[in-house]
């Protein structure tokens, strides 16, 4: 299948004229002086104010209205966006304690069936939950976390019902199929049992910001009110999270910020639970932490930017004269993460830009690093259960292979394919290349891009180009497949990812200068990646698409303000665009965890450093590109109001004719729709956004 780009033109009848948001004077004060925001009033935290309502829901009905013409094509690429998904599949079982657990779809179905099998999976099928049956009748629904106890027979699970991303607890037995009372509301999606079966430990949230700020421990059939404190972080730049060792020995509560972390342990045989500190936290001092026998190993940046594996005896461990390198520190490799077993260790780790697998012996007589033969690829290690094991599992991946489960054998170098995940609609991955290329930024670093596209499309400056990245928090963006990039290769589309400073993907200085007073840096390489891929003729001049989601729709917001002229469209979803009354909100969920990378814009030296590329507080009167703009209603990262301000000032400003469309969903948050075929929705919306603006 190739299909021409330009090959349909939407013949649009007159529009409504788009909506005006009504500008109201608003000082929003600082220690470095007020300024006025004309469009705070945009913001409603109850969510209730009629006047709010309607202009969204005016910007809804406006967005509708001219995508309506275009309804035929939407309908043509969700139904070839469904149509590559095997819609009765199934994950790749993992078995723990005498059960095989896996998750599987059925046919025309929304949402997740997670069941189990015991012994072997020709045993019968259990279902512990029907994601089908609990959304019914509801508009959103997300499973966030399930834990099953250490017998086996108690099932504890997070749910969430609106997309605030506040979840509720509940308790099912699974030996009777009955929902227990027991339910505590506003928790994280992370869930840890003890080994008494039924002791249960949950991350509480403020109720204002968010943040995960206590953990309790839960009785199962106690009243919840009088659930335990068993820790509360009073540092609010602190994340905090819950997880249990491999060997099943000890339970952890981890604590992280951007530049420091802190873990606790307890044996999870204590009847009192008692934590302990690994390491207490230290400036610049990031480590995690796994048990075997009778150490902890620890990846840790101590003296080690890039990160090291060490390891120490439990009781010492907080002694760095007890440490021993197991993998020593690199200037040319980034440890990324790590999984223990008896005889070996596995980690995945960057180099070159990639991530690959290493696999080595304790003993150090087996040493050695999984390859590929592909110029652009991922090896992800995964989780794998059982401590005693010789067998680690990982996913090979690239932008034109589909995701494949491998099982390697670490003793004998043997791998056994587990699962590769099926693409229907006639994919072949031997229709489409994949590049691997580095573009020079303004200051001369080589910044790496990831490029796939079918096999036929000409590299002679006529190609449109989809541009993707991200770049903050250092998560990096990994080659993988995305089945729905297939849409866009099969019309002619280059697709792109810029592997952008603020990511992590040439280690962490590639992070460190991305972030705070390095931040442009993240712009600026995603223009020169543009404007590389122009010049070296992979596209056209004048059919650049970008996209980017939260973070990376900051990003999108800064290029559309520094080289608008550059791309032809800008999809932005759930967009940090005013970053700077943000943040110098500590009410709203992660301003405070997120001084250490963005700064504190109280203090003047941040304060004018971030006002210099504020997406919001940076449009000016100029011709933009024609602009998809989306958002949650119940977003709790990126409150919509952030969209909704930036839409309605680039509205009131902009001197072009290009569309500017804002689509906002009412009943979802961050992440979208909740059911696997809605999203997909969301995705041919943006598709023909981008195709009907090729022709336009």
């Amino acid at each position: 299948m190739n299909k021409n780009a330009t090959s349909r033109k939407v013949a649009r009848p007159s529009l409504p004229s788009p909506p005006i948001a009504a500008r109201k004077p608003h000082q929003v004060l600082s220690p470095n002086g007020p300024r006025d925001d004309s469009y705070y009033w945009l913001r409603d935290d109850t969510r209730k104010s009629k006047e709010v309502l309607n202009y969204l829901n005016d910007e809804n009905a406006y967005a509708n209205s001219f995508l309506a013409p275009t309804q035929a094509l939407q309908d043509e690429l969700f139904e070839e966006l469904v149509g590559r998904i095997k819609q009765d599949d199934a994950s790749v079982p993992v078995l723990r304690r005498g059960w095989w657990y896996y998750t599987r779809y059925e046919t025309g179905r929304e949402y997740p069936i997670y069941a189990r099998r015991r012994r072997t999976m020709s045993a019968p099928e259990h279902v512990m939950l029907d994601g089908n049956t609990l959304a019914a009748g509801k508009t959103f629904y997300q499973i966030g976390a399930w834990s099953v106890s250490p017998n086996g027979r108690m099932l504890a699970y997070a749910e969430d019902d609106v997309g605030r991303r506040q979840y509720k607890l509940r308790v099912k037995n699974l030996d009777t199929g009955k929902v227990l009372a027991d339910t505590v509301s506003n928790i994280e999606p992370n869930l840890v049992w003890a080994n008494d079966n039924k002791t249960l430990l949950y991350v509480e949230k403020d109720p204002v910001t968010l943040l995960s700020v206590r953990v309790r421990k839960h009785v199962v059939g106690a009243d919840p009110v009088k659930d335990k404190l068993v820790y509360e972080e009073r540092d609010h730049s602190y994340y905090l999270r819950l997880t249990r060792s491999k060997s099943e020995k000890y339970l952890f509560i981890v604590l992280r910020s951007t530049l420091q972390s802190e873990w606790h342990y307890a044996n999870a045989d204590d009847p009192k639970l008692k934590f302990r500190t690994v390491i207490p936290r230290e400036p610049n001092h990031e480590y995690q932490v796994a048990h075997i026998g009778r150490d902890f190993v620890l990846r840790t940046n101590w003296e080690a930017p890039n990160y090291r594996l060490v390891r120490a005896p439990i009781a010492k461990v907080a002694d760095k004269r007890t440490w021993k390198d197991v993998i020593p520190a690199r200037d040319d490799a980034f440890l990324q993460s790590f999984e223990v077993f008896r005889n070996y260790v596995a980690v995945n780790e960057r180099s070159g830009g990639l991530m690959k697998l290493h696999v080595r012996s304790w003993n150090g007589k087996r040493d050695y690093v999984i390859a590929s033969a592909e110029p652009s690829y991922t090896t992800q290690l995964m989780p794998t259960p059982g401590i005693e094991s010789a067998k680690v599992r990982y996913i090979y991946t690239s932008l034109t292979t589909q995701r494949t489960t491998y099982e390697y054998d670490m003793t004998s170098d043997r791998k056994t394919v587990l699962k590769t995940e099926p693409v229907l609609g006639g994919f072949g991955s031997a229709n489409y290349r994949t590049e691997y290329l580095h573009a020079t930024a303004s200051d001369g670093a080589l910044i790496p891009i990831s490029i796939a596209y079918r096999v036929g499309t000409k590299r002679d400056g006529t190609a449109p180009l989809y541009q993707y990245a991200y770049g903050s928090y250092g998560l990096s963006t990994d080659p993988a497949f995305i089945p729905n990039w297939v849409s866009l290769m099969d019309r002619g589309f280059v697709v792109a990812i810029a592997h952008v400073r603020g990511g992590q993907e040439m280690g962490r200085a590639w992070y460190d200068e991305g972030r705070l007073l390095n931040k442009k840096n993240t712009f600026t390489d995603f223009i020169a990646v543009t404007r590389h891929l122009v010049r070296e003729k992979y596209a056209a001049r004048d059919k650049v698409f970008a996209q980017g989601g939260s973070a990376g729709g900051l990003l999108m917001g800064a290029i559309a303000n520094l080289a608008p002229s550059d791309y032809r469209g800008v999809v932005a979803n759930v967009p940090f665009v005013d970053i700077v009354t943000t943040m110098l909100d500590e009410s709203i969920p992660l301003t405070t965890n997120e001084f250490d990378e963005w700064g504190n814009p109280k203090d003047k030296v941040f304060y004018d450093y971030m006002m210099s590329y504020s997406p919001y507080d940076n449009v000016i009167a100029k011709s933009y590109p024609a602009m998809l703009v989306t958002s949650g209603l119940w977003d709790s990262q990126v409150p919509y109001w952030e969209a909704a301000k930036w839409v309605a000032k680039l509205r009131a400003v902009k001197t072009d004719r290009h569309p500017l469309l804002f689509k906002i969903n009412m009943q979802a948050g961050h992440g979208g729709k909740s059911g696997r075929f809605e999203r997909l929705r969301e995705t041919a919306i943006e598709y023909q956004f981008i195709l009907t603006s090729l022709t336009s």
